[in-house]
């Protein structure tokens, strides 16, 4: 380091260090920090983004690229299979050419996909995103995340575009498997957990789709969203907000959403004035891949590349991904014609040094290979127990009639359906194998990813297999086998569901919408059939979104849901199904017993559930917050502590700006031990305007010893019981309310009366966000102060 390069010098603050380069940079330099690289793309049309083939010609050569500089370079190890120990050291010297090929030797900084795990070939698949939603465990997805996070930066990554935050508005939406549930609070608990373990070990976690993407109308991909300001305030936006302050995420990725006309990529109000000025985001926002250009191609509100970039610009967005497009020629062009303010240039640019600083890219001692590259390996013992134990967390027993589950001893079981034998109905369309590894089949997945039927087998040994159907197509000539191997067998496991994909390569994924939600293909009558036989049945379904389970299913005796539980999930249903594991999941999405009907989150108004003015009732099979264990519990003494009304008859009065402590008794009555899942939820029975009529506002897991007890406590601020008001504020209003404990959205166990006392209350992004939840074994009660601030 010399005094002639500022920027690298560790006793200057990040922003100074930028600030030294942006004086110095010509506006080619400087442009050239604000786009990614896509190194080894694939124009072929078999793409992994929305019109890629389109997109990629634009695409300049990678001398010219780097003639000035970059900014990001996009996926690596996430484009074609590479061994992991080769990538590194290709990685490594893409940066030295980039470093060498500009007079600053600035570093791109490198991105990559991690919603399942690093998206790279032999790398730890976990379970997707509705699996962490399911195990209503924040503490293991945080020790997920940073696992991930490890990972990836042994490679030399330094950003993982994930979470997704988006709230499940539409079950037939493809992109459901991506999210974490139907409920904000679920979401942001959980997502903020995701977001810190990434950013613990020092990888920028991306939030995305901000915002509004899952709500799009008819729950097709990229489409228009129709949504009022409250649905946006209070339902889309509470996730984002508690991964920024929760989770300490530096970046943001813009939704390809319109919302009421206006695209997300253009709209300053959100990108800008939220974001930045209410809620005090100082990190990078990146754009959704070929979003910019989006401005001009799909959503036709720029003219041309150039205007587009300048729309992006103003609203703020900071870094153009995956490659070099609109924010190349086209801006620089713009900008020495007046159409764009340089300003707007160095304003982005900034955000991008100083992330680079914090990364420590700037550093004069930085190398581009990391230490230790030859002993690099993405997959190994500890990465599959973390994966298998989130698994088992995440599965959920719907149904248990006549305790047909778990499968008893010398039992003949019949194991049909299209995804028994299947290894990839364990994994999501953002696993590698599913995302990339099938364009190329000669690679093989890399990973050992055991099928419900290779896992089952050594448990089950009388264990007899039929497929019966395809997961797609109206071929049932398979379906007689099945049932015959279910007439002949004491009980028939049939495993039905989705198989991921891309783009309508599959029936759940990106791009891979439904129309309804009847199970893809023949599937549904393959389970009739076999319901038929009057063999006892327990169907598994494997999906990325709900399906609805109406009357026709309900002689099933066993219902297990799983949400492609990853590369340990064959391992996981098979020890439930066993009983090797006794189930604690919950669902993070309502089951609908409707196929047809528009599908509605638990998250409603009064009339938005079964009422007398409509003919259709939207109540669920099995709703948001359902799920069974192979134990009973027992639930007892809800109470409000420090108040002297231990009989409830009388709402205790709850401060507006204060807090307020319940507990309740959890004990297990059964006979082996067992996690269950206590849920508090906020009821506000008058309000100004309409309320959901239950909604989530805590959670813990109990996990208890056969005739062991525990309580459950919670501390909850009056700040959660907020909601934008008839004024378009968020306000905390007065009045009375309750506090209900719940088995799921749909029963509840018992129910503390409470008055929130005081003015009417305005608060903002610095209000608390969370519940603190405790658990306390034994007979000591928990020591919480009444009103603590």
């Amino acid at each position: 380091m010399t005094s002639a390069e500022p920027w690298r010098d560790p006793r200057l603050s990040p922003a100074d260090r930028a600030e030294a380069l942006v004086g110095r940079m010509s506006l080619e330099e400087k442009i050239a920090q604000l786009v990614g690289l896509w190194i080894g793309a694939d124009a072929s049309g078999e793409g992994v983004a929305p019109h890629q083939s389109d997109m990629m010609d634009h695409a300049p050569q990678w001398s010219e690229a780097i003639r000035h500089g970059l900014g990001q370079l996009t996926r690596p190890f996430g484009t074609a299979p590479v061994d992991p120990v080769l990538g590194a050291r290709s990685l490594a010297a893409y940066q030295a050419e980039i470093m060498a090929a500009s007079q600053f030797g600035i570093p791109a900084q490198v991105h990559e996909e991690c919603l399942t795990g690093f998206a790279a070939w032999r790398a730890t698949v976990y379970p997707t995103p509705l699996s962490w939603g399911a195990s209503f465990d924040p503490q293991l997805v945080e020790e997920m995340a940073q696992r991930i996070g490890r990972s990836m930066r042994a490679a030399g990554v330094h950003q993982g575009l994930a979470p997704v935050l988006d709230v499940t508005r539409d079950y037939r939406w493809g992109r459901t498997e991506e999210t974490i549930g139907e409920d904000p609070y679920l979401v942001g608990t959980v997502g903020s957990a995701y977001v810190r373990g990434l950013e613990t070990v020092g990888v920028v976690a991306t939030l995305k789709h901000f915002a509004g993407y899952s709500a799009s109308r008819g729950g097709r991909n990229l489409a228009p969203v129709p949504m009022g300001p409250r649905e946006l305030a209070d339902v889309v936006l509470p996730p984002f907000e508690m991964a920024l302050r929760l989770g300490g995420a530096r970046s943001v990725m813009h939704s390809y959403a319109e919302i009421d006309g206006l695209p997300v990529a253009a709209d300053a109000g959100l990108l800008t004035g939220l974001l930045r000025d209410d809620w005090n985001f100082s990190g990078t926002v990146v754009a959704d891949y070929f979003a910019v250009r989006f401005l001009q191609t799909l959503h036709r509100v720029a003219g041309d590349a150039g205007q587009a970039a300048g729309l992006a610009l103003r609203a703020g967005i900071d870094v153009e991904l995956p490659t070099v497009d609109a924010f190349g020629t086209p801006l620089v062009e713009a900008v020495k014609s007046g159409a764009v303010d340089e300003a707007l240039i160095d304003r982005a640019l900034r955000r991008v040094l100083i992330q680079k600083v914090e990364l420590g890219l700037l550093d004069a001692d930085w190398q581009p290979l990391p230490d230790d590259v030859d002993q690099l390996r993405l997959d190994d013992e500890a990465g599959q127990d973390l994966a298998l134990r989130l698994a088992r967390e995440s599965i959920v027993l719907l149904r248990n009639t006549d305790a047909v589950l778990p499968l008893a001893a010398r039992q003949r079981v019949a194991l049909v359906g299209p995804l028994a034998d299947d290894p990839m109905a364990m994994l999501g369309c953002y696993t590698f194998p599913l995302h990339v590894g099938v364009k190329h089949p000669e690679y093989g997945p890399g990973l050992e990813i055991p099928s419900l039927r290779d896992a089952l087998g050594p448990l089950v040994p009388d264990l007899r297999y039929e497929p019966g159907c395809t997961v797609t197509g109206d071929d049932t000539s398979g379906i007689a086998a099945a049932v015959a191997a279910a007439a002949d067998s004491d009980v028939c496991v049939i495993a039905v569901g989705d198989r991921a994909g891309m783009f309508g390569r599959g029936t759940s994924g990106e791009g891979c919408d439904a129309a309804d939600l009847n199970l893809p293909g023949v599937q549904s009558e393959l389970v009739r059939a076999v319901l038929a036989t009057g063999t006892p049945v327990i169907l598994v379904l494997l999906t990325g979104r709900p399906y609805a389970l109406g009357a026709e299913f309900d002689s099933a005796l066993g219902v297990v849901q799983a949400f492609f539980p990853g590369q340990q999930g064959g391992q996981a249903l098979a020890e439930v199904l066993t009983g090797a594991v006794n189930p604690s999941g919950r669902l993070p999405v309502s089951v609908p017993r409707d196929a047809g009907g528009l599908p509605a989150s638990y998250l409603a108004p009064p009339l938005g559930h079964r009422s007398e003015v409509s003919s259709v009732d939207p109540t669920p099979t099995f709703p948001f917050g359902h799920g069974l264990s192979y134990t009973t519990f027992e639930w007892e003494d809800a109470t409000v502590l420090g108040s002297p009304d231990t009989d409830l008859r009388e709402p205790a009065d709850w401060a507006v700006d204060g807090e307020v402590s319940v507990r309740i008794t959890v004990r297990n009555t059964g006979h082996r031990a067992g996690t269950d899942v206590v849920q508090l939820y906020l009821h506000d029975p008058v309000a100004q305007t309409t309320r959901p009529v239950v909604r989530l506002v805590g959670y813990v897991r109990v996990t208890l010893e056969p005739g062991e007890s525990a309580y459950a406590t919670f501390v909850v601020p009056a700040d959660v019981t907020s909601f934008t008001g008839v004024s378009g504020r968020r306000i905390v209003e007065p009045g009375d309310v309750e506090l209900r404990f719940g088995r799921s959205s749909g029963k509840m166990v018992a129910a503390v009366p409470l008055r929130l006392v005081g003015a009417e209350r305005q608060i903002g992004h610095q209000r608390r966000l969370e519940s603190l939840a405790l658990v306390e074994h034994g007979d000591a009660l928990p020591q919480i102060s009444e009103a603590r601030t």
